[in-house]
């Protein structure tokens, strides 16, 4: 049985958490800047990029960084909460950020009122979806409620320290 959790949620992966608070947390962020602006105002956007249901798309966008972030946050189903957060980032990148290039800071120029920046390019989506692809491939770490889930379902003890919340 402990063969079981170990190949659903590798041992390990202290290294997922940082990853699964700055995703979720980034995520949720910009899910609610988008409706802190009020979603017309994303849909007001999607309509300038040409994109078809640009009402349905922007509240499907929405809810996809608040409760995909929300899940990342908190390591539940990421691997099926990992596939929409996933075509958010592509459909951002092609719509957005090519045209701008790799680098997701261009500074312009520094004045008495500050730095001024350009248009982001697309380096910190493939970040993202870096981040995305490693949580799927590698777990999503020892203080998930994925690892909860599978230790409840399939046994309460793995038999390593790194896996198990009581040890």
């Amino acid at each position: 049985m402990n063969n079981v959790i170990e190949r659903l949620i590798p041992p390990g992966g202290w290294w997922a958490t940082p990853l699964r608070l700055i995703v979720g947390f980034g995520f949720m962020q910009h899910g609610y800047a988008k409706l802190a602006r009020g979603p017309d105002s994303f849909t007001g956007i999607l309509h300038a990029l040409g994109m078809p249901m640009a009402d349905l798309l922007s509240w499907a966008t929405i809810l996809v960084e608040l409760l995909g972030g929300f899940a990342v946050l908190i390591g539940l189903f990421i691997p099926l909460a990992g596939i929409p957060m996933a075509a958010v980032l592509i459909v951002a990148i092609v719509t957005v950020h090519i045209p701008n290039g790799f680098s997701s800071i261009k500074l312009l120029s520094v004045t008495a009122t500050g730095a001024h920046f350009g248009q982001p390019g697309y380096e910190t989506d493939l970040l993202y979806l870096a981040a995305i692809a490693a949580l799927v491939i590698g777990g999503s770490g020892p203080f998930s409620l994925d690892r909860l889930i599978a230790r409840r379902l399939f046994g309460a003890h793995t038999g390593n320290r790194s896996a198990d919340w009581r040890e």
